[in-house]
């Protein structure tokens, strides 16, 4: 797109040249090239940093579901030697892994008086 200047415009002052590229010289062109160098280390380091973290974080998995797959082999196991008449603990997770919540103590009912002989004035054995 080619702008239209006109005839009579006024001419650039002679004090505003056009800039020329002026290459850069070895200090800035070394300096560029640590600071890339820099980005690319520390690019790297936490790449490595984060993959160490996911592997962290898959072996500890791992190592959950095998206690998991552990423990419930055992229970089946100890369900399957259990007695024909024993009924099998509930299965709740929470009690699983040990977050069970409070819960109010439940009211003991009131004991029966004892079926013992009392004597004729309500003394026993008497």
């Amino acid at each position: 797109m080619a702008l239209f200047v006109p005839d009579d415009a006024p001419l650039p002052d002679s004090s505003q040249k056009a800039l020329h590229f002026v290459p850069p010289s070895f200090r800035e062109r070394r300096a560029q090239a640590v600071h890339r160098l820099q980005i690319g280390l520390f690019g790297l380091a936490g790449m490595l940093l984060l993959v160490g973290l996911a592997n962290i974080i898959m072996d500890r998995a791992l190592i959950s579901d095998d206690a998991s797959d552990a423990s419930s082999a055992a229970a089946a196991s100890a369900a399957s030697v259990s007695p024909e008449g024993a009924e099998s603990p509930a299965n709740d997770p929470l009690a699983d892994i040990g977050v069970v919540p409070d819960m109010p103590a439940a009211e003991t009912p009131a004991a029966p008086p004892a079926t013992g002989e009392t004597g004729g004035a309500g003394v026993p054995g008497g």
